[in-house]
């Protein structure tokens, strides 16, 4: 008897698994089409949603029926609102929309994840095959599908400002301090960075098709506070003399052995007394980590075929091998993260 309340919780959480594609992509099918934006103007009554949308009839009662299966719609006296959740994180159009993030996860993400049981025997990454080019990643690929790239950039800027505050709150820059943000993308990290730091100076080194794509964008410069540079992370040298480095969301992409590499090139970069920051998802002791799950099986299917949310205690391990004799971890923060510091002697 005691295991029924366990057994309760978990043939909920299996309906909740096995209808989530269904759920999903009526979820996004919701935002798309402005049900959740008509909503966060108050209660409103079918024919009033109806007409916002312009579905047909039949249409948007499948829809509205699978938006409430999701709880994220009421439905009372007739009328539908969005709940707490919805209106929090559905509404509204800003860079770090979750409209953004669901957009990158069903174009890119979820369609790859069929491909997971010929993935994981092969052992690599099958579902690539999907995208033009020969090279070995995801990220390479994309720079020949300019406007699927930008999907991805927009997708995983708004995630990063989604979960930011666990970076902001404890990363303590000092006035003046450089720092190095490695794969640092669009530039949304340094740009929050700088907002909280405005002391600071950041250079972003990443592919150069990803810088490229960065320096188009207006205002990313911060009146010259960020600059870019592109290279190849592995073939490359990391701008030296800096104070910081920041690995941020980057390497769960890769394996123990090439994040080795790269702390090893991090080392060579900072100043004597210098700080290197790994901030992304991180595996719990019970591997229960929804949002590390995903992210772990969008890696190894799709993006590069290696790499995982890792524990804390293996990056902790591979920034001593890296030269770093002092190391502390933040855990505990928002959507899975951690935030390892080490310190260069």
């Amino acid at each position: 008897m005691n295991d029924a309340p366990d057994t309760s919780r978990l043939l909920e959480r299996f309906g909740l698994i096995v209808n989530g594609p269904a759920l999903f992509n009526a979820l996004v099918a919701g935002i798309e089409l402005g049900v959740f934006d008509t909503l966060a103007e108050g209660p409103a009554p079918f024919e009033t949603v109806r007409a916002r949308t312009q579905l047909p009839t039949h249409q948007l009662r499948v829809l509205m029926h699978a938006l409430c299966a999701t709880e994220l719609v009421d439905k009372e006296d007739g009328r539908y609102s969005n709940t707490a959740v919805a209106a929090e994180l559905l509404t509204g159009d800003g860079p770090d929309s979750w409209k953004h993030i669901l957009r990158g996860w069903q174009d890119i993400y979820y369609p790859a994840f069929p491909h997971a049981t010929t993935a994981l025997r092969a052992g690599t990454n099958t579902a690539l095959a999907g995208y033009p080019g020969d090279e070995p990643t995801l990220y390479q690929r994309l720079s020949h599908v300019p406007e699927r790239e930008a999907v991805l950039h927009a997708s995983m800027s708004a995630f990063t400002l989604q979960s930011m505050s666990g970076l902001l709150d404890h990363i303590g820059l000092a006035p003046g301090e450089r720092l190095l943000d490695i794969g640092g993308g669009d530039g949304t990290t340094a740009r929050e960075l700088l907002a909280r730091f405005p002391g600071n100076t950041v250079t972003i080194f990443d592919l150069p098709s990803v810088v490229a794509l960065a320096e188009e964008s207006e205002g990313t410069a911060a009146d010259g506070r960020i600059t870019y540079q592109g290279g190849d992370l592995f073939e490359d040298d990391f701008p030296g003399g800096v104070d910081a480095v920041l690995f941020s969301h980057c390497l769960e992409v890769l394996s123990p052995e090439r994040i080795l590499v790269l702390l090893r090139k991090a080392h060579a970069a900072l100043r004597p007394g210098g700080r290197l920051f790994i901030y992304g998802f991180t595996l719990n002791d019970q591997e229960r980590g929804v949002y590390s799950a995903r992210l772990s099986l969008y890696l190894t299917v799709l993006a590069t075929g290696q790499g995982l949310a890792y524990p804390v205690e293996e990056y902790e391990r591979l920034m001593r091998e890296a030269g770093f004799p002092s190391v502390e971890a933040i855990t505990g923060l928002p959507y899975e993260h951690s935030l390892m510091v080490a310190t260069k002697a």
